[in-house]
């Protein structure tokens, strides 16, 4: 193999790929990175067995070939050399790769491209396509949502749901759930679930956040694997197996109090009364009063912690139905505030013992339900 391009191009393939380099594992081939040149193409590819990254990027090459080299240690080395032509020639009976750059000088040993474990390949057998945008911004407002632990796996994923012109997404920990629906531009035979892991989709959101261009999604025949696929970037991912949880059954159908806030303002005094909450189990109580001929309708934020002190906020509301309390942990909370993309907020309760609502004024497709927490009032 013997080949060209230049140090900006080759940082950054690396810098993609290398979200997908093993640095815990018995399998020492996986920490490497599959280094190869076909066509005017360089070709990076990298796995942990979970995740597989491929890139492509244009260079000048002069002889075809393929070797396997340490993940760590090339991408150090192109990191810290000019911004100038590379040229890398590999010689196949040592297994070495030579790397030059103006007056620099290498020489990185490897394995056989032969060992590497094989990454799923784009096919003709495409099951949807989806905008960039759109899916950057559904797993935004759903993944964070899911299950850090691994007690129960299927809620460490988000359940995609691929059906007509939609697809829906939702995520879920035990103390609160995400769901989406969004459009898709590519409409599907019959109706799709699969499980995604949420570190998968939270790296897919890295790797495509500059993409504009439709993304297309294959999901194999046997459900085992899903691939995301652009003009330079593939990515493919190992699916959960098992049944995600009828979420239907968690969300509200009804309501006896719903405050209309703006998103803003209700997340700076959150923010606020978070600081005292980290010393009372996270806990920030929320009271909804409606107007009446003296004063207009309100929402109050506040926390308390026995030993620091406590905190009051108000933002003004619009208060629909009777006064109503309940308590959320402050970070659920937040984390959900934080990610919608509207000026007003809705939050719908039914008494302090009930999951609370969140929906996007304005916005049908996204809903957020949290578990309350019990205090004394």
């Amino acid at each position: 193999m013997k080949l060209s391009c230049t140090q900006e191009a080759l940082s950054k393939a690396l810098n993609i790929v290398g979200r997908a380099v093993a640095t815990r594992t018995t399998l020492p081939i996986v920490t490497n990175v599959l280094i190869s040149a076909e066509d005017s193409q360089l070709r990076l590819a990298a796995t942990n067995l979970e995740i597989g990254i491929t890139y492509k990027m244009p260079a000048t090459v002069e002889e075809t070939g393929a070797i396997a080299i340490p993940a760590r240690l090339i991408t150090e080395l192109v990191h810290s050399l000019p911004n100038e032509r590379i040229d890398l020639e590999v010689s196949q009976q040592n297994l070495a790769m030579t790397l030059r750059c103006l007056r620099f000088d290498a020489r990185i040993k490897g394995l056989d491209a032969r060992d590497f474990p094989p990454i799923l390949a784009p096919s003709d057998e495409v099951t949807t396509v989806v905008n960039a945008e759109t899916l950057k911004e559904a797993v935004k407002q759903v993944v964070f949502a899911a299950a850090a632990d691994d007690t129960r796996p299927v809620l460490t994923g988000v359940y995609v749901k691929l059906e007509g012109e939609e697809m829906t997404l939702a995520a879920a920990d035990g103390f609160r759930l995400a769901v989406l629906r969004s459009p898709i531009l590519r409409e599907v035979a019959s109706p799709i679930e699969v499980i995604v892991p949420a570190r998968s989709l939270s790296e897919l959101t890295r790797i495509i956040e500059e993409e504009e261009k439709p993304i297309e999604l294959t999901i194999t025949p046997s459900k085992g694997q899903i691939l995301f696929h652009t003009a330079s970037v593939d990515m493919f991912s190992q699916l959960i197996q098992g049944t995600f949880p009828n979420y239907n059954q968690l969300i509200p159908s009804s309501f006896t109090s719903r405050v209309v806030v703006l998103t803003e303002d209700f997340l700076k005094a959150t923010r606020v009364a978070a600081i005292f909450a980290r010393d009372s189990s996270g806990i920030v109580r929320l009271q909804m009063t409606p107007g009446d001929d003296m004063l207009p309708a309100r929402m109050n934020i506040s926390a308390r912690a026995e030993e620091i002190g406590e905190n009051q906020g108000e933002i003004d509301a619009i208060v629909d139905g009777e006064a109503g309390k309940i308590a959320f942990n402050a970070k659920y909370l937040t984390d959900v505030l934080n990610v919608l993309g509207t000026r007003q907020v809705a939050l719908e309760t039914n008494s302090p013992s009930s999951p609370g609502l969140l929906r996007p004024v304005g916005q049908d497709t996204y809903i957020h339900v949290i578990m309350p927490m019990f205090v004394q009032w």
